[in-house]
């Protein structure tokens, strides 16, 4: 059995822009595109799992009709983010001439919001000197990480999460080619999980399923793990009475012996803030030291780190 047996999110990915759901708009820009045979350099922007490499990649497909060996090529640029990447190995793809068929190259690079100043002010560069030849596909999470000048040049897609109609559409169909089998509670914490990213929802749903293929309640909660409010809710009471110690031992029993994600205990406590008894200009105050804590997580600093700050702000008197 091959990787791509194994994982339900490749087996099922759509190949063609027809099998794209929830993205209407987008489709259809992108088949006109098609329809006069040229393709202008795009940014697909968009969280996780919303359909961002699929979609260029059904573009290719259709556009080159399944036959772009030579004539595609795809580089995360998280991994190969440096400046020798960008001039040699993607250089030499956008230089050289397609041999026969559409007159144009497409390169991918996912995760572009990743690569350094230097490496995107390198790219730049070669966009303008082969747009002749070779046409940009740029995938990223987060707009502002991509240089001004490199969006100015490119056609900007949008790629918001996933409906929960479509998350549970696309849900089921997986399953009963799979033949598995669900409860609705099942499908509700997959959904509720997913946060609109199909990529997440189909993951859980397969390692939630096991060898009986199966889904229930109880399977989905043991993959995403559990977060009570009340354990939130105490350790913000324990930072609010000042006792910083008590509440970071509880932080570090949420992230390292229940295994929780550092996104899911920063949510939570956003929701809590907003029911916590507390002076408005603190909560504020707290409120801006999550937001720069939830901020710097997602660029990869340490996760127990940044919620201690936010719980230090909590212990700490904001009164003049």
């Amino acid at each position: 059995m091959s990787v791509t047996d194994l994982l339900w999110v490749e087996k099922y990915r759509p190949r063609t822009l027809d099998e794209i759901i929830d993205r209407e708009e987008v489709v259809s820009r992108l088949k006109s595109f098609i329809k006069i045979g040229n393709v202008p350099n795009m940014l697909f922007v968009g969280p996780p799992g919303t359909g961002k490499t699929t979609a260029a990649l059904a573009l290719v497909n259709d556009l080159y009709q399944g036959s772009s060996s030579g004539r595609f090529l795809e580089l995360n640029a998280s991994d190969e983010r440096g400046i020798n990447t960008i001039r040699e190995v993607v250089k030499d793809f956008a230089r050289s001439r397609p041999s026969t068929g559409v007159p144009f190259k497409i390169l991918i690079l996912d995760e572009s919001d990743n690569m350094t100043q230097d490496a995107q002010q390198a790219l730049r560069r070669i966009m303008e000197r082969y747009a002749s030849v070779t046409r940009f596909i740029l995938l990223a999470n987060y707009q502002w990480g991509i240089i001004e000048p490199i969006q100015s040049r490119c056609a900007v897609f949008r790629f918001p999460p996933l409906s929960p109609t479509h998350i549970r559409e696309g849900l089921i169909r997986v399953l009963k080619k799979e033949g598995a089998s669900w409860s609705e509670e099942a499908l509700e914490e997959i959904i509720k999980a997913s946060r609109g990213d199909m990529r997440k929802a189909i993951n859980i749903a397969q390692s939630a399923s096991g060898g009986s293929k199966r889904l229930t309640k109880e399977s989905i909660l043991q993959v995403v793990g559990v977060l009570h409010p009340r354990e939130i809710r105490e350790m913000i009471n324990e930072a609010l009475k000042g006792d910083f110690a008590s509440a970071r031992k509880r932080l570090a029993k949420l992230l390292f012996d229940d295994g929780l994600s550092a996104n899911d205990i920063l949510r939570e406590m956003n929701t809590e803030l907003l029911s916590v008894d507390m002076d408005e200009r603190k909560r504020l105050q707290v409120v801006n030291a999550l937001g720069e804590a939830n901020f710097r997580v997602s660029m990869g600093a340490d996760a127990e780190i940044q919620i201690s700050t936010v719980l230090a702000a909590l212990a700490t008197d904001f009164q003049k």
